[in-house]
């Protein structure tokens, strides 16, 4: 699907306030960025590939376990035209295809573009969507080595391939981004990690503390084991997200306004209530879990040693970082890349913090866009 179309049949769909709450009056950019809700009864549009019984990293084993995920463009003759687009926390493939359409440079004319979807997102294996005695609360402990590798799986042993031109992703899937160029350095040729870090920061770790917090203390829910939503704890857990994913600039100059919010309330209530209302809980704590854990060197073949995992990437790297970002500073890309082979860090101006990598603002949307192109052009 071109994102042309999904253009057209989100907003005739749905709506574009329902797409992530945002007024109709947003630009069409934006609100092809924007998620459906959870419950609106459409067509599966994926496909899952069975991974069996999958032991996990921390111990666990994950039977029957399924990666759901989509694929854009025809894969050619030679197999070399592949793009891996993983997704971002909480994220479903279709909140991906803001950054994919005819005429950009992950263009399904051109490229065969797959994004899984990470485990705990609610279409792959999660806490809400696997049977007892694994189900809610007992959902395994999954870290970053568990969703790449499960994703590698994907790639070669569904479709036999072997070499992939570009991955990309924002945020958990910059995570996975680098992830994927440690682990498989011959097979990946390029990465652009955009407004995330190979390895989640302390002060990460304690924001998510925050919104792991804010989430749990409703009594609803009952230790995860909750019969219906636990509103009260994810309307919390909104509020503990607002502060965190703009900068404070964008909430001085009200930027909210550029996206047809009426007031800061609104723009709380609407614009982040009304994104973790959609959600289920458990899989918000299953894929924030993750998120904390993140470390591309916490695995049997880098041992923790993070420099060594960040000098095994190979691969052409433009690491993309917002000038403001509240949770991946620039600081800690710009470290990052002093320890890759073949790495640039580029800060991206402006005022949309963490948000500026997920296709609400069309500037930088279109610098995200035009970094790809020119690194699929080198």
């Amino acid at each position: 699907m071109t994102a042309e179309v999904l253009q057209v049949t989100l907003v005739e769909g749905c709506g574009a306030r329902d797409l992530f709450s945002v007024p109709p009056r947003v630009s069409g950019l934006a609100i092809r960025a924007l998620p459906r809700l959870e419950h609106l009864k459409t067509p599966m549009d994926y496909e899952i590939f069975e991974l069996g019984n999958v032991p996990l990293q921390r111990g666990a084993t994950l039977r029957n376990a399924k990666l759901a995920y989509k694929t854009y463009g025809t894969l050619n003759a030679a197999k070399d035209n592949v793009i891996v687009f993983p997704t971002w926390y909480s994220a479903q493939h279709y909140e991906n295809e803001w950054l994919i359409g005819r005429g950009m440079a992950l263009d399904p004319d051109k490229y065969f573009i797959v994004v899984p979807n990470a485990l705990g997102n609610g279409l792959s294996s999660s806490p809400s969507n696997t049977p007892s005695p694994y189900n809610q609360a007992r959902f395994p402990n999954v870290t970053l080595y568990d969703n790449v590798t499960l994703q590698h799986r994907l790639i070669t042993e569904k479709f036999g391939i072997t070499k992939v031109k570009v991955v990309l992703g924002w945020s958990m899937g910059a995570q996975q981004t680098f992830q994927w160029g440690a682990l498989y350095p011959d097979m990946v040729e390029r990465i652009v990690p955009f407004a995330g870090s190979a390895k989640t920061s302390p002060h990460n770790f304690v924001f998510l503390e925050g919104m792991k917090a804010a989430l749990t203390a409703d009594a609803a829910f009952r230790g995860g084991w909750y019969e219906s939503p636990p509103t009260l704890g994810l309307r919390a857990m909104g509020r503990v997200y607002a502060g965190w994913g703009p900068s404070q600039p964008f909430y001085r100059e009200e930027a909210w306004r550029q996206v047809g919010f009426s007031s800061l309330e609104d723009f709380l209530i609407d614009f982040w209530e009304g994104f973790t209302l959609k959600k289920d809980a458990n899989n918000l704590l299953a894929m924030l879990w993750t998120w904390q854990h993140a470390d591309i060197s916490a695995n049997p073949l880098f041992e923790g040693d993070f420099k060594k995992a960040l000098g095994a990437i190979k691969a052409r790297a433009i690491v993309l970082s917002p000038q403001i970002d509240l949770y991946f500073p620039p600081e800690d890309n710009e470290w990052e890349v002093q320890h890759m082979p073949n790495a640039v860090c580029r800060r991206m101006p402006g005022i949309w913090g963490h948000l500026a990598g997920v296709g609400l603002n069309p500037v930088d949307t279109k610098l995200i866009d035009d970094t790809i192109k020119e690194i699929l052009a080198d």
